[in-house]
């Protein structure tokens, strides 16, 4: 048995994903590697399977609006490591990806053994980041001047509907149309505990307490074409 278990690879390049699937298996000794093309079905998989130990992914997938997506990734499996594999060498990208809680931000530009040798720092339990980042001033870059603006101030919950995943958009327009957890698991053909997951994550993002509150923040704040 492997002393990792399983592991999850998302990413929409299916080429890289062979190829990582390869460092995995044959220098860091998993046995299995369970590969998805999108973000959703990532946190879809990692719902459904509770013998993954890491989960890495890369930034330009579908569903994936920012590295701040992978919140949602830390709300479904806190137990597990959860690292980016990315071609983005942005520091913001770095940075967002960090803050959201997770292991390490490994490079794609690496070669085949600098990467695995970054996953197992990861898998070690240690943060990894990219020798680059250590380069760079590590204080507050100096703000720009704000310029004036008439626009009216975003709140808090209209900013966190812009890093909903697709998934969980899905599932909070079915909560405003009044349906039950039960009856959105069949609309989606999901599990029903998968729903559950990402209503929880829903409740953590619209800073919600119960599923009133959350329908009425998604009636307000979804789009009147996406209710319709």
């Amino acid at each position: 048995m492997s002393p990792h278990g399983i592991a999850l690879i998302a990413d929409d390049d299916e080429f890289f994903r062979i190829a990582l699937s390869a460092i995995l298996k044959n220098q860091l000794g998993f046995a299995e590697v369970v590969e998805t093309g999108s973000l959703d079905e990532a946190i879809e998989r990692l719902a459904d399977r509770d013998d993954c130990s890491v989960a890495l992914f890369d930034l330009t997938m579908p569903g994936m609006e920012s590295a701040a997506s992978l919140g949602a990734v830390r709300e479904v499996r806190p137990d597990i490591k959860v690292a980016v594999v990315s071609a983005s060498s942005r520091r913001s990208d770095i940075l967002t990806a960090l803050g959201a809680g997770i292991h390490g931000y490994v490079p794609k530009s690496l070669g085949a053994q600098e990467l695995a040798a970054a996953l197992r720092v990861i898998l070690n339990g240690a943060i990894y980041v990219p020798p680059s980042l250590a380069g760079q001033p590590t204080g507050p870059a100096k703000p720009e001047p704000a310029a004036p603006s008439t626009a009216p101030m975003e709140t808090p919950q209209k900013r966190a509907m812009e890093f909903l995943t697709p998934r969980q958009r899905e599932v909070l327009f079915l909560l405003v149309d009044g349906l039950s957890n039960k009856e959105i698991a069949r609309k989606l053909r999901l599990g029903e505990g998968t729903v559950k997951i990402h209503m929880a994550a829903l409740f953590r993002s619209l800073r919600v307490r119960n599923r009133q509150e959350a329908a009425a923040a998604g009636a307000r704040l979804l789009p009147v074409v996406e209710r319709r």
